[in-house]
């Protein structure tokens, strides 16, 4: 209940000028009052005080600050600070000396303060409410710029959930590609690979929802698609999944090797060469993970669409700028015969 009242408190600018005038009011009422017994006549003197006080704030707020502070005009600023101030103190005994015989003839006022002390009074009324502006709009810009940080974090986090949702169809692809092939020949292994296929995507349905998850899992999940690719090449090829250092107790986005080292297999292995081969291998310490892969260059299967080509890529690099943006390294170098890629990223406990 006490949240919600400040919420409206803060919201309602009425409502905060109202507060701000009652409090003002009960101040300069006991300031003002002659005697111990608050009288009528001090509610008056008090209300007409603040006529020039009022007078003097809102001249600040509406148009000093908006249109010479705010634009950065401060010498205009300040000076016109000073004459307001002056016309207000002026105004003040203006009011009590001259205008309360017609406003109000029944009363004989005098200005009470001379003019030094009635500047007083009007420069802590202008430095408080220009203060309290000035703050409010602090925290008006400090929310607007946290719910906008928070809309670009929900868009970056949709983009790579859209990114990442993109593996999973281009990979199944790829792999009902190749044991509809086995199917064809009848190979005794198309089982055994269908089982592989079924535990690599439950991890990548399963376990790659967060944004990072364990190094030692995605490891583990590379591993066995590199296995799933040794069932498939009945040994025609050289395959080499090596790790370097210790995985345990740190993390990685999930997925951003994959589809180099999908597509390592997919140009190099299935290539029509003599001599086919794949070498992956990841170098792990406190400050980096480095994969580098290799792999030749043969004649790749064109049973992938074209529209589908160059998902994989395309989909690492958004994802290496929106994640590790400025702290990674994606190095492809293509020899003609031999391609191979080098991704430095920073490790995370």
């Amino acid at each position: 209940m006490k949240l919600n009242s400040v919420t409206i408190i803060l919201k309602n600018r009425v409502l905060q000028h109202t507060l701000f005038w009652i409090v003002s009011f009960y101040i300069l009422l006991h300031l003002f009052a002659s005697s111990d017994q608050i009288q009528k006549i001090d509610y008056i003197y008090t209300a007409l005080f603040h006529i020039s006080l009022a007078s003097g704030v809102y001249v600040n707020l509406s148009i000093l600050i908006p249109k010479l502070l705010s634009r950065k005009h401060y010498v205009y600023y300040i000076l016109s600070l000073v004459v307001l101030m002056f016309a207000c103190a002026g105004f003040n005994i203006l009011t009590f000396d001259k205008l309360t015989d017609y406003i109000l003839p029944g009363y004989y006022f005098i200005s009470y303060y001379v003019l030094s002390d009635i500047l007083k009074f009007v420069m802590v009324y202008l430095a408080v409410t220009s203060l309290l502006k000035l703050a409010k709009s602090w925290f008006a810009l400090s929310e607007a710029n946290l719910k906008l940080s928070q809309l670009q974090k929900d868009k970056t986090e949709t983009e790579l959930q859209a990114l990442k949702s993109q593996i999973n169809p281009h990979f199944l692809f790829n792999s009902m590609n190749g044991i509809y092939s086995l199917a064809l020949k009848q190979s005794d292994k198309t089982p055994e690979i269908v089982l592989k296929l079924s535990d690599i995507m439950r991890y990548m349905i399963y376990e790659t929802t967060a944004d990072f998850v364990a190094l030692k899992k995605e490891i583990k999940y590379l591993q066995d698609y590199v296995d799933l690719q040794k069932l498939r090449s009945d040994n025609r090829a050289t395959i080499i999944f090596d790790v370097s250092g210790e995985p345990d107790g740190k993390q990685v986005a999930p997925l951003l090797f994959f589809p180099l080292i999908e597509n390592s297999f997919k140009h190099g292995i299935k290539g029509e060469t003599g001599k086919s081969f794949v070498t992956i291998h990841f170098i792990i310490n406190d400050k980096w993970i480095t994969c580098t892969i290799e792999n030749n260059k043969g004649t790749a299967d064109n049973v992938e669409k074209k529209e589908y080509k160059g998902i994989g890529l395309t989909n690492v690099r958004k994802r290496l700028d929106m994640i590790y943006p400025g702290s990674h390294t994606l190095v492809i170098k293509d020899s003609g015969e031999i391609y191979r890629v080098e991704l430095t990223i920073p490790t995370r406990p």
